[in-house]
């Protein structure tokens, strides 16, 4: 199958919601090329708005649109979206519990050559710290879409965490089943659990492959939604498996790994190891070398899982 980027599948979707839904609203900071709201402009051009290099700003107007009945949806890169709006994200729209979902492309390192300034690896962590919020990652571009279409379905904040670079796909349109606050199970195996979102999740599958040829049978989870995490699926794991390894394109502190292991700490303690960055900036260079400077590849998985 062809590689799409997520946020492709954010920008087509979300043009089909807008022309079904004349209360949905879309704003973007002056990037509607690359967060693919440029979608909605073209088929619905009276409900998009550009607001301009001012994200801080973007997410008043958002949060004054909501309160007004509206379901609004604001997207820049991840890390001025949830960086440089972070106040007004918390105090206009999570306080309030608006109907604004925080859409933001170029997450994580796989922003490449950019460098650090654009590298956002705390958004998870500064999201999901925010009470009420939503906080879901897909893994692929089919995933995408539906969850696009399910932040648009429920009321109250969102983050919508998408990625600048395409992505293998991993579902099928037609039998996906897709649930905030439930994570899919792409594989059972026993003893060991590889919790994975965003696009960590075709690591951790590769991972599973190459542990298999080494006597494991990993269970593979996409935890597509960070916030709320799947408690039960979680405790229901820890019966059958000792060893939890998280898998994701964020900071060990604070994102996919920091939720599993409060979870399992407080409800089912085990061993909980983490794949992602090591409490460091990135820095400049293609996708695939970040990936393997920082040790968020399917070997790095591997690893974890054998570590003595």
């Amino acid at each position: 199958m062809a590689k799409v980027a997520t946020r492709e599948a954010y920008g087509k979707t979300l043009a089909k919601l807008a022309q079904e839904n004349k209360n949905i609203i879309v704003l973007d900071a002056d990037l509607s090329g690359s967060t693919k709201t440029k979608d909605v402009k073209n088929v619905a051009p009276e409900q998009h708005y550009n607001m301009g290099i001012a994200e801080s700003n973007m997410m008043g107007v958002a949060a004054g649109l909501a309160a007004s009945g509206n379901t609004v949806f604001a997207s820049s890169f991840a890390m001025f979206a949830t960086g440089r709006a972070f106040e007004q994200i918390r105090n206009s729209i999570g306080y309030p519990h608006l109907n604004v979902k925080v859409c933001a492309s170029h997450a994580g390192i796989t922003v490449g050559e950019d460098g650090a300034s654009h590298q956002t690896i705390e958004d998870i962590s500064l999201m999901r710290g925010i009470p009420g919020m939503v906080v879901v990652c897909p893994a692929d571009s089919v995933e995408a879409v539906e969850a696009t279409k399910a932040v648009a379905a429920i009321d109250g904040p969102c983050y919508l965490r998408l990625g600048r670079s395409a992505v293998e796909t991993i579902y099928d349109e037609n039998t996906i089943h897709f649930e905030i606050g439930k994570g899919n199970v792409l594989h059972e195996g026993k003893d060991v659990a590889i919790i994975a979102c965003g696009i960590m999740v075709e690591a951790a599958l590769k991972a599973c492959e190459e542990l298999k040829t080494k006597g494991y049978n990993p269970t593979v989870v996409d935890m597509h939604t960070i916030k709320p995490i799947d408690k039960d699926l979680l405790v229901k794991l820890a019966e059958t498996h000792d060893l939890f390894v998280t898998c994701e394109e964020h900071s060990v502190i604070g994102g996919l790994g920091s939720a599993v292991a409060e979870t399992l700490s407080q409800y089912a303690p085990r061993k909980v190891r983490m794949v992602g960055m090591k409490d460091v900036f990135g820095e400049s260079g293609t996708p695939a070398e970040l990936l393997e400077k920082y040790g968020l590849t399917a070997k790095d998985i591997v690893n974890a899982v054998e570590e003595k």
